[in-house]
C-alpha cells in the first residue's frame, strides 16, 4: 500500500513536469509515520554497511575525510557514515525529511540540509572524498536520470569515490513500475561525467524475496 501511494504521487507530479516534488508531498502526508515511507527501514542500508565493512576493514577513513549522502531521507545512512569517522553532509529535497532527521538524531554531527540535486550549492562541487547515492536514481524517471548522474558526479573530489547502489535489470527486461531498476549501461554514464569505473557488483540481496542489486564504485 505504501509503495502504491508513492507511485500515485510520483505519477501526479511527473504529469506536472515536477519529477522531484512528490518527495515532500509523501513525507508531509505521512505525518510522522515512517511506515508510510517505502524506503524508510529505520536502519542503515545493509548494502552500504557491507561496502564500508569491506573497504574500511575496521579502520577509520583518513582524518578530515568528507562524505556526502545524496537523498538522505530519514538519515540512517548519513549517521552510519558519521559513525565510521567521516565528516558528513547529507541532503534531501524534502524539508519534512530533514526536520525528521533532526528529531531522530538531535545530537548528530551530520550536517543535514535541504537542497535540490539539480541546483546544489556550488561549493559542493569537487568537495567530497566519498559520495553515496543509494536508491535515488531508481525513483527518478529516465528523462531526468542522466542529468541527475552528472550532478552527482560533480560532487566527487579529485581522488574521491562515488558509491552507487540501485535495483538492477538487464536491458531486455521490462523496467516495471517505480522504483525503476537501472541497467549497467545507465550506470556507466558516470564515466562520461569524468569518473573512472573501479568495481561493479551484480547480486541478489538478503531481502524476502531477494532483490537484484547493482553496487558500483567510481573514482575521480
Amino acid at each position: 500500500m505504501k509503495r502504491k501511494r508513492a507511485r500515485e504521487l510520483a505519477r501526479r507530479y511527473l504529469a506536472e513536469q515536477n519529477p522531484t516534488g512528490w518527495f515532500e508531498a509523501l513525507y508531509a502526508e505521512s505525518a510522522g509515520d515512517a511506515g508510510a515511507i517505502p524506503w524508510a527501514d529505520m536502519e542503515p542500508n545493509p548494502n552500504l554497511v557491507a561496502w564500508l565493512d569491506a573497504h574500511l576493514a575496521g579502520s577509520a577513513p583518513p582524518a578530515g575525510a568528507r562524505a556526502l549522502k545524496v537523498g538522505c531521507g530519514l538519515g540512517d545512512d548519513a549517521e552510519e557514515l558519521a559513525l565510521r569517522g567521516y565528516d558528513v553532509v547529507s541532503f534531501d529535497i524534502s524539508q519534512t525529511a530533514i526536520n525528521w532527521c533532526a528529531l531522530r538524531f538531535p545530537a548528530s554531527p551530520v550536517k543535514a540540509v535541504v537542497a535540490d540535486l539539480f541546483a546544489a550549492p556550488a561549493e559542493w562541487n569537487g568537495a567530497f572524498d566519498l559520495v553515496v547515492e543509494s536508491y535515488t536514481l531508481q525513483v527518478l524517471p529516465p528523462p531526468v536520470r542522466a542529468e541527475a548522474m552528472r550532478c552527482i558526479a560533480r560532487f566527487v573530489a579529485p581522488g574521491g569515490t562515488l558509491l552507487v547502489i540501485a535495483r538492477g535489470r538487464d536491458p531486455s527486461e521490462d523496467e516495471g513500475a517505480m522504483p525503476w531498476p537501472l541497467t549497467r549501461d545507465e550506470l556507466d554514464d558516470f564515466t562520461g561525467a569524468g569518473l573512472v569505473a573501479v568495481s561493479f557488483e551484480d547480486y541478489l540481496d538478503a531481502e524476502e524475496p531477494p532483490v537484484r542489486r547493482f553496487r558500483a564504485e567510481y573514482r575521480r
